[in-house]
């Protein structure tokens, strides 16, 4: 009996086969997908490019981002120098080199330098220490903290009077900024009639001057507390104290000069570097008393 043939149904082109149950669709996912496909080869679509990629991408932007660079460095290299030339920073760094512990001492030698003796300022390799290694360093810490707190104290005192007004606040502190800028300059021009060559430089000045802040607070505020016996009294006292340091600090300022040149201490020009020692020493009280009697009634 010849085999049985079967016949094989042939589906059209457009059909799927007959024996698969389920339509293949990966093909037609894949023809879908395909064009869209990202540059990785990863099937996700390919991102649209942000607007700062496109500007990094153009070598012109990026020259001039590198040129703009270069030009802010300069300026602010230029701008250091010339700071530093009209406002030495890294020699303010050295006067506000201080800690707790030197605070509380220049307080007490400026209370009572009396028993003080060793007045010398320190160096290490021609370079004075900083003020926090030596007492006797001018620092100026304790000067600025004291003349705002000057002008706190000034401002409480007047407003215990009922007599604040923001105006004879800033005439106070005025008034004193004033006087402290004729000091130091009256201070220079008479070490340059006089020739003294000196280590004493203007930031000193300012610095020495400046602590006699401390007395005037401490006398407006024991006229505060108990009238005027206390404020004469305390104030007083720091004229007393403030005259004896500013004394033995400026001598081996101004004197060191001429001694170590062999000048005759009854020298002519010694005794007028004595003189200018003992009117910038007895200037200090006057200044205190003119700039705080008015303060306490």
């Amino acid at each position: 009996m010849p085999a049985s043939k079967r016949r094989i149904p042939v589906s059209p082109p457009g059909m799927a086969d007959p024996h698969q149950l389920f339509d293949d669709t990966s093909s037609a996912q894949s023809r879908g997908f395909g064009a869209q496909r990202g540059p990785g080869g990863l099937g996700y679509p390919a991102a649209a490019a942000s607007p700062q990629e496109a500007f990094l991408a153009d070598p012109v932007s990026n020259m001039a981002m590198a040129y703009g660079s270069s030009l802010a460095a300069q300026g602010k290299e230029l701008v250091d120098k010339n700071i530093d030339r009209f406002i030495p920073v890294t020699k303010l760094k050295y006067y506000f080199a201080v800690d707790t512990m030197y605070v509380g001492k220049k307080l007490g030698l400026l209370f009572f330098p009396y028993l003080h003796q060793d007045w010398e300022v320190q160096y290490q390799q021609d370079t004075p220490v900083a003020p926090r290694f030596d007492i006797n360093a001018p620092d100026l810490y304790i000067p600025a903290m004291a003349f705002i707190t000057y002008i706190l104290v000034a401002g409480l005192a007047l407003g215990t009077q009922d007599r604040f007004s923001p105006d004879l606040l800033g005439l106070q502190a005025s008034s004193a900024l004033a006087w402290l800028t004729l000091e130091v300059l009256a201070i220079l021009l008479s070490l340059y009639l006089l020739t003294v060559n000196t280590d004493l430089t203007t930031i000193d000045l300012v610095a020495f001057l400046g602590y006699k802040y401390v007395g005037m607070i401490g006398g407006v505020l024991m006229g505060l507390l108990f009238g005027k016996v206390g404020y004469y009294l305390v104030l007083g006292w720091c004229c007393v104290s403030i005259f004896v340091f500013m004394i033995r600090t400026l001598r081996l300022k101004i004197l060191a000069e001429a001694a170590a040149q062999g000048v005759p201490v009854r020298g002519a020009r010694n005794q007028l570097r004595m003189y200018l020692t003992m009117a910038v020493a007895a200037a200090q009280p006057l200044l205190m008393y003119w700039l705080t009697f008015h303060l306490v009634r």
